[in-house]
């Protein structure tokens, strides 16, 4: 999948806004998907990349989060926050399966389908750069940004 270009997606996004990959051409793209809001994991994910938000635009980078979590919880999880980016509402899936992020995973000892923290760049010409799955939190929005600064 690396190096190859991303089909087109839009999706709602908080401040009654909605993303379209199309139209970020000409910008770098962070999407990190996170599995739900307000949780401490997804907290701490979103407050590094907000802390590191700066450094990411000067590099010409936007950031996107998204989770199948509603809208108005995004609302809530960003306002709480202070998050400087938009948060991506993916109910259906569709941009979840599109990046193959949606695993069986262990949770309480019972099996269920959620999201596998991962994190993808896309260069300002469409095209997928790099991928992280399977994030440990601690370290990896520095990671995201040192790369980010290599395109």
């Amino acid at each position: 999948m690396l190096d190859t270009q991303i089909a087109n997606f839009t999706l709602p996004t908080t401040s009654g806004q909605t993303f379209d990959l199309a139209s970020q051409r000409g910008k770098h793209v962070v999407i990190y998907f996170y599995p739900k809001d307000s949780t401490p994991g997804c907290t701490t994910e979103g407050r590094d990349f907000s802390a590191l938000f700066p450094e990411f635009t000067a590099a010409g980078a936007v950031i996107l989060g998204i989770s199948r979590d509603s809208l108005r919880a995004h609302e809530n999880f960003k306002c709480k926050q202070e998050f400087p980016f938009e948060l991506g509402s993916d109910a259906d899936e569709k941009v979840c399966q599109q990046f193959g992020v949606i695993k069986e995973k262990m949770m309480y000892g019972k099996l269920c389908r959620g999201i596998e923290r991962s994190t993808f760049v896309i260069d300002k010409a469409g095209k997928l750069r790099r991928e992280w799955r399977a994030v440990k939190v601690a370290g990896h929005a520095q990671e995201v940004l040192d790369f980010v600064n290599t395109l």
